[in-house]
């Protein structure tokens, strides 16, 4: 909903949301409020006009969704109108529920296949595998159906039946199976267990209701389970967060009762307010480790932000999203909202973390980061130093992972995901998920498997000699330098068996990870990455140094 306008066709169309019944009323002409109703009154003797003597029809509602589309411009991205169709994704961010099979699904080629199922959901029970394909949908076949109609079909209200036959990916018999929707609730917490045999670890990935109580109760269970546990690790990576008060329950099972966790300040006053903890806290003396990266936002930041300031515990990773902007939800007529900022947030210290400053626009209607000439100086609780502006800036910074090339042509042209179906289906079980390794022979295996395949690709150097290439062709230099260019692409040209042998052990921990998740779910397949995963591994030494981790924590640190 977010098309971009040229600054005529804006103000036009801006104007169309503004339609009133009401005249105009007496205000002093710098009153804003006297400017508004000016416009609105000019908005509707315009609309009315255009109505009338446009040559066309104009539909009224397409016509004010782009009006409304346009002011949305104005404001920061996560400003938004929602219609009716789209209250259930509102609802969906702000609980995790929804309607449906418990699947999820991706197309590749002419057919739509599950990619993962659900623990207990109706897909589950029905006996639905990843790598099944969808062949009809009650009755009506779906080849070449776009990915996200067939989504819509398989969500729907809970107690309803979907009758879908299935076509199974070795054998290409088709099943047919009856499927009652159920209300699919999505756990915020994807995994809580042992990282290593002394280091405790949980991964959240979102923060919907209840979701503080179900971290709080993970942690509980790995305290009573691990009485040795050194330490813990708070997963907040890729979360993008969710519901502030939530944020402030899971920082609360860390630290003591009545603590400023943040506090919101925006034009209403009077909804200004500190949160602070309400509850007794689990454990404020485990040495404590939360993950972030640059997906981790909103509420994750909040919780980030609180630990960083109060000093309770070490942020380890990268730099977070950095979304200090609070929304609120306003009841429109005909059952849509407005999702609406309304106000800024601040971490203990007093330093708002919003990265991207939405109140003041360039020329062009662009918007910039926060330079770091403007950034502030806080101080946590200890006395280290924090700035604002930025996200979270983490306490040990890991460099992020990046995938090769051949790695991520094999995960497009759904390669890996293939062929872990196809082990799935020759190999009756496996090694637990944590210890599971895919032999020389297997991984041999795969490489027959991918001959005669297609998974082409350019490399990043091959993309900047391309783009060097033409840009010498714009300046009239190509000629003079084309043969060495060649003999240059030709020193460059990769050959793909050489790339898959060279990048050996990352694709091999795909295939782990692809293959673990066919037998042990999810679950599984968070609880093999765990072994290699750099964010956790520097954690988990970080936790095991205790004099380490208190220097970091210390205003002194060096």
């Amino acid at each position: 909903m977010r098309a971009f306008f040229n600054k005529r066709k804006k103000l036009a169309a801006a104007l169309l949301l503004l339609i009133t019944a009401g005249g105009l009323f007496a205000y002093n002409e710098s009153d804003r409020y006297f400017q508004i109703a000016k416009n609105l009154d000019i908005f509707a003797a315009f609309y009315r006009e255009l109505n009338t003597y446009y040559v066309d029809d104009l539909p009224p509602e397409k016509v004010m969704h782009k009006g409304i589309e346009a002011i949305l411009e104005e404001t920061d991205p996560f400003t938004d109108f929602v219609t009716e169709e789209n209250l259930d994704d509102l609802k969906f961010m702000a609980t995790g529920k929804y309607g449906g099979v418990g699947a999820s699904i991706n197309k590749n080629g002419e057919w739509t296949a599950i990619t993962d199922v659900y623990e207990g959901s109706p897909m589950d029970k029905a006996g639905v595998k990843p790598g099944d394909i969808i062949v009809t949908m009650d009755g009506k076949s779906v080849k070449d159906t776009p990915q996200e109609e067939i989504s819509k079909l398989l969500k729907g209200a809970p107690g309803t039946h979907l009758d879908i036959l299935f076509r199974n990916p070795v054998t290409n018999a088709e099943t047919a199976k009856k499927i009652i929707r159920e209300e699919i609730n999505v756990k915020p917490v994807s995994f809580s267990g042992m990282a290593s045999k002394d280091i405790g670890y949980i991964r959240m990935t979102q923060f919907t209701e209840n979701s503080g109580a179900m971290v709080r109760a993970a942690f509980q269970q790995l305290k009573q389970n691990n009485p040795a546990m050194k330490g813990v690790i708070l997963d907040l990576r890729g979360n993008p967060g969710g519901l502030l008060d939530e944020a402030v329950v899971v920082a609360n099972i860390f630290v003591d009762k009545n603590k400023l966790i943040v506090s919101t300040k925006g034009k209403v006053k009077n909804w200004d307010r500190n949160y602070e903890t309400a509850d007794l806290p689990l454990d404020t003396h485990i040495p404590l480790a939360v993950l972030t990266n640059h997906s981790s936002a909103s509420a994750s930041e909040i919780v980030a932000g609180a630990i960083q300031d109060l000093d309770r515990g070490l942020v380890i990773g990268q730099r977070s999203y950095g979304k200090g902007l609070v929304q609120t939800t306003r009841q429109l007529p005909y059952n849509t909202k407005l999702k609406v900022t309304t106000a800024k947030y601040y971490t203990p210290s007093g330093r708002c973390i919003q990265a991207i400053d939405y109140s003041h626009r360039n020329e062009d209607g662009s918007v910039d980061y926060v330079p770091d000439s403007l950034k502030k100086k806080f101080t946590t609780q200890n006395g280290r130093t924090v700035k604002d502006g930025g996200g979270i800036e983490p306490d040990t910074s890991v460099a992020p992972t990046y995938i090769s090339q051949v790695a991520v042509s094999l995960l497009r042209k759904q390669y890996i995901f293939d062929y872990a179906t196809s082990y799935y289906y020759s190999h009756p079980k496996i090694a637990p998920a944590a210890s599971f390794t895919l032999t020389d022979e297997a991984f041999a295996d795969f490489e027959r498997y991918l001959d005669n395949k297609d998974y082409s690709y350019k490399t990043r150097s091959e993309d900047a000699l391309e783009n060097f290439k033409n840009t010498a062709k714009k300046e009239k230099y190509y000629d003079a330098v084309s043969k060495e260019l060649e003999q240059l692409e030709q020193k460059m040209k990769h050959d793909k068996k050489q790339d898959l042998l060279k990048n050996k052990t990352e694709i091999r921990q795909l295939l782990e990870e692809e293959i673990t998740n066919r037998y042990y779910s999810q679950q599984g397949r968070i609880a093999r990455a765990l072994t290699w995963d750099r964010d956790v591994n520097a954690a988990i030494s970080m936790l095991r140094d205790p004099v380490k981790y208190k220097q970091l924590l210390s205003a002194d640190r060096k």
